[in-house]
């Protein structure tokens, strides 16, 4: 979401500061059996370190300091620097110099669990998301006058969430881990002095780490088993956008990412299972999972040489997940009679359409101030709701801003408050072994984000 030029030329570059500004401006971002199960629905990327999902409950936002400033509006209508390759890949047209992008998220979250209700013991302490990192990077470089060539490596969708082990709801998940990790090669074209397009194609694997207890304590001398989901796969899918510079002030832009279809090879281990039913073990075990394609479009228009305000939404097909289900296999009979030989849960999610609003401001030749205000609705239904997806409809107010001591460096700064509606969870025991769990859940999110852009 840039090139660097003068002062904003054209709405589809969206300004950093740079000294050439000083000319025209006077100095002054359960798993149990029929249970909820892998990913929770809830799948947090990362790349290879814990992280947490904010976008809302799925998918995470965190690939640029520089976009979060104005809470990711005008993602897909601004070329900022070489993190357009994912923001849309048709803004590296607008990126004149070889570029080096790369920074850091941290979110900070918080869990607040009231009112919870339950047949077992426990406690809800709440505050199940760690403090969490989310690098990114980006590499871009003009080829010709009209093709430009960026890779990227960033997180895009996502959940970390550790609950305490005494946690009241642990039958229905007490722990959860989805990484997904994204490189995207990526190149645009411009076709004219005012349309650009460009094209990515997204290489992504997934890692999840999914468990959850049944309540076999009167069978086992008081211990629960413990069931524990891993697998991994790897999915390839693909990026488009298209930039059109309306006129010298304003710049649309829409990009689609596609569906990713994951086929997941595992192992299902079930330990502490009460020893007459011989269960314990590992096995294999193979989940599908579609994340869904999304649209971004927005707009970017320069009101004068300080003033740029941002406006975008973005269309995400939530309803591709229904269900998710794991199959197991080499199981023993009885465990097939019981229920092990397919565990999932249905989650019913629907789509949604975000929105977001922002501006810019030019301060000097160096500094450049950012604001905006986001509202993402939560794609699950308050009839589905679970501990591993308890999300609710979302705003966030976004602060950044970027320094440019010189022309061929930038720093982006942002911070963003993100705080959700109260929402409640209603999760019922469907097999006997699962006890009943039902809490409102509130929560919200500290982030900071900061990004360092070299070019040569």
């Amino acid at each position: 979401m840039n090139t660097k030029k003068t002062v904003e030329p054209s709405a589809g570059v969206t300004p950093h500061p740079c000294p050439n500004v000083q000319s025209k401006l006077k100095t002054n971002s359960d798993l149990t059996p029929r249970s909820s199960i892998l990913f929770g629905a809830t799948l947090l990327l990362t790349l290879g370190t814990p992280s947490a999902s904010w976008a809302n409950g799925l998918a995470l936002n965190e690939q640029s300091a520089s976009a979060a400033g104005t809470a990711y509006a005008g993602r897909s209508s601004s070329a900022i620097d070489a993190s357009t390759v994912y923001g849309n890949p048709a803004g590296l047209s607008k990126i004149k110099k070889i570029e080096v992008s790369g920074g850091l998220a941290l979110i900070d979250a918080t869990v607040n669990i009231s009112d919870a209700r339950s047949t077992a013991p426990g406690t809800t302490d709440g505050n199940s998301v760690p403090l969490t990192a989310i690098p990114f990077g980006y590499f871009s470089s003009p080829i010709d006058d009209r093709f430009t060539a960026g890779i990227g490596l960033y997180a895009s969708y996502g959940l970390v969430n550790d609950y305490e082990s005494s946690f009241q709801g642990r039958y229905h998940g007490s722990y959860s881990k989805v990484q997904v990790k994204t490189l995207h090669p990526a190149v645009s074209y411009r076709l004219n002095d005012r349309v650009a397009i460009g094209i990515g194609t997204t290489f992504n694997r997934i890692e999840n780490n999914l468990q959850s207890y049944l309540a076999t304590g009167a069978l086992n001398d008081g211990k629960d088993t413990q069931l524990t989901v891993k697998g991994n796969d790897t999915a390839i899918g693909y990026n488009l956008g298209l930039m059109v510079d309306v006129n010298e002030s304003t710049t649309w832009g829409l990009t689609y990412h596609s569906k990713l279809d994951f086929h997941v090879d595992g192992h299902t281990k079930i330990s502490d299972s009460p020893g007459a039913l011989g269960l314990d073990g590992k096995y294999n075990n193979k989940m599908d999972v579609t994340l869904p394609e999304s649209v971004d479009t927005s707009f970017t228009h320069r009101f004068d040489e300080r003033w740029t305000v941002y406006a975008g939404a973005i269309w995400t097909r939530w309803s591709r997940i229904q269900r998710i289900e794991a199959i197991n296999s080499g199981l023993p009979s009885l465990g097939q009679q019981l229920g092990f030989g397919a565990v999932g849960d249905d989650f019913k999610l629907h789509n949604t359409v975000s929105t977001a609003i922002g501006v810019s401001y030019q301060l000097s030749s160096q500094w450049l101030l950012r604001s905006g205000l986001a509202s993402d609705p939560s794609p699950a239904r308050n009839s589905d709701r679970n501990v591993r997806l308890p999300v609710g409809n979302r705003k966030a107010l976004a602060f950044g801003a970027a320094y440019a001591p010189n022309s061929d460096l930038t720093i982006d700064i942002a911070y963003t408050y993100l705080r959700e509606s109260t929402t409640s969870v209603n999760q019922t025991d469907t097999n006997g072994l699962q006890p009943g769990f039902s809490a409102k859940y509130n929560n919200s999110a500290h982030i900071i984000a900061a990004q360092l852009t070299h070019r040569f």
